[in-house]
């Protein structure tokens, strides 16, 4: 079912196997992207090397997702990369999809306004040149999950430090958000969505793009965090716990499309940013990378939960309910065993 998965995807939105995401693709800003963009090819990359390392353990064929990756990850270094950050290559010709005006399921009226901007900038809603937060998301989502980084490590910290510098804002109060602006306004500090520092900011822009989400400020943190940036990742957390102190919203509900909404939840991943802490049920290993020192640290996995600590580049585990069964512990790489 995984290989029909991502077969389709393939079939779908990369029809000429240039290992990129490419076709118009709906996403979580709720419009499609036309042409390979940072944010959804990362997810792409990351999808092909987890299904490699899957086939690789079966025992399959896996040398078509492999020239997928090796070919994506050539064009997103050179070609989505612009020295600093990760962007968009906008495209909506020579592909299958038909003209975005025509087309019905990716429903937009377009004035006689927006099809001047269409023949100058292409569709509505892109992001083009700009620095998108969640422009390597995908390679968050495959640390989170236990493997490693889908593109160069050197881009990606430099993205994620391209985010911090552009898009974390100390002061609001000067910055226009025709949107939904109670997320973070006047003299509140946040991480915007997106920033073209570079210029080029289109016309009609992505509609979300100047609201602050927590989901993703936490996202870009812990992965900053990974990435042994600690400072610049908790410079993001303070502006949104300060915004969610109990004086103004509630700290226990990060509100976006409606109350406690789920994308907050990638505040857990600051957990594994700062201890390195996972545990993998398959092999029976617990990691432990710490980038703040020596730490105790909450664990819960599929048999139990408890306690992880780390003193003197020692792990030790305590269990509250359950089973975690440790074969062998990795600190920062290196092998060893539980004190």
């Amino acid at each position: 079912m995984v290989k029909t998965s991502m077969d389709y995807a393939i079939n779908t939105w990369d029809p000429r196997s240039k290992g990129i995401v490419e076709e118009p693709h709906h996403n979580t800003y709720d419009i499609e992207f036309w042409g390979p963009d940072g944010m959804c090819t990362s997810f792409y990359l990351g999808a092909l090397n987890a299904i490699i390392k899957m086939g690789q353990f079966l025992k399959k064929d896996i040398s078509k997702y492999k020239t997928l990756y090796t070919a994506g990850k050539k064009f997103m270094e050179s070609e989505l990369y612009n020295g600093e950050y990760f962007n968009q290559k906008i495209q909506w010709t020579g592909l299958n999809a038909p003209n975005p005006v025509n087309e019905k399921s990716f429903a937009t009226q377009y004035t006689s306004e927006a099809l001047e901007i269409l023949k100058k900038e292409g569709p509505k809603y892109q992001y083009g040149t700009g620095c998108l937060s969640d422009g390597i998301l995908g390679g968050w989502i495959s640390r989170m999950c236990g493997l490693e980084e889908p593109l160069d490590v050197e881009k990606t910290k430099s993205h994620l430090l391209s985010v911090h510098k552009y898009n974390l804002k100390a002061d609001l109060s000067d910055h226009v958000n025709p949107q939904r602006p109670s997320y973070a306004a006047g003299h509140e500090g946040g991480l915007l969505l997106c920033s073209w520092p570079k210029g080029g900011m289109l016309s009609l822009p992505f509609v979300y793009s100047n609201e602050v989400w927590t989901g993703i400020e936490y996202q870009v943190a812990s992965h900053l965090m990974l990435m042994g940036q600690v400072n610049e990742g908790l410079d993001i957390v303070k502006a949104c716990r300060d915004r969610y102190d109990g004086r103004v919203r509630n700290p226990f509900n990060e509100y976006e499309c409606g109350h406690w909404y789920a994308r907050a939840m990638s505040s857990y991943g600051m957990i594994q940013g700062l201890t390195g802490v996972r545990y993998d049920a398959v092999d029976k290993t617990l990691h432990v990378d710490s980038k703040v020192g020596d730490f105790t640290s909450f664990l819960s996995t599929n048999s139990g939960f408890g306690t992880v600590s780390f003193k003197d580049n020692k792990a030790s585990l305590n269990i509250a309910y359950g089973k975690i069964p440790v074969k062998k512990v990795l600190i920062a790489g290196k092998e060893t065993r539980l004190s």
